[in-house]
């Protein structure tokens, strides 16, 4: 089976596409929540898919921060489950963080040292509301973060 090959910024019309992804590669609503919360709040700064025979395979957000000024969360990263393993996670992360370098931003995600290590970021240093250990930061260095109100309970 081939699959999608790019990926292109979101639409309205995506949005419900993006929830149910969100919900079953989460096996909850956590994210798909936290994405609509945030969207709610004009937080969204960037916001992609990888779409498919008509549907969200693949998604991705990065949204503002609160502190450090300019700074980007980038959560959550999906893929629908028939779709995981085949690297387009990997390969929606690599793009956006092209771009994020380009633009001159600093990004920080919440995640598996061993797959966020491959696109860059540092872990350890951070100074958040989650394990030092499973924060990293791209394009900047270590740092206090804080998130927007969307985030608690996450």
């Amino acid at each position: 089976m081939s699959g999608p090959d790019s990926f292109r910024s979101a639409r309205p019309e995506d949005y419900e596409s993006i929830d149910m992804l969100l919900r079953r590669a989460f096996a909850g609503a956590a994210e798909a929540d936290l994405v609509r919360a945030l969207r709610h709040e004009g937080l969204v700064e960037t916001e992609v898919v990888m779409p498919w025979s008509g549907d969200v395979v693949a998604h991705l957000a990065l949204s503002r921060l609160v502190a450090p000024a300019g700074w980007l969360a980038l959560a959550p990263v999906s893929v629908a489950p028939e779709w995981q393993g085949k690297r387009l996670g990997s390969r929606l992360l690599a793009g956006v963080m092209k771009l994020a370098a380009i633009k001159g931003q600093t990004v920080v995600v919440v995640g598996k040292p061993s797959f966020y290590m491959r696109a860059g970021f540092r872990f350890g240093g951070m100074v958040s509301p989650y394990p030092e250990a499973v924060v990293g930061v791209a394009g900047g260095t270590a740092a206090e973060v804080v998130y927007p109100a969307a985030f608690d309970g996450i």
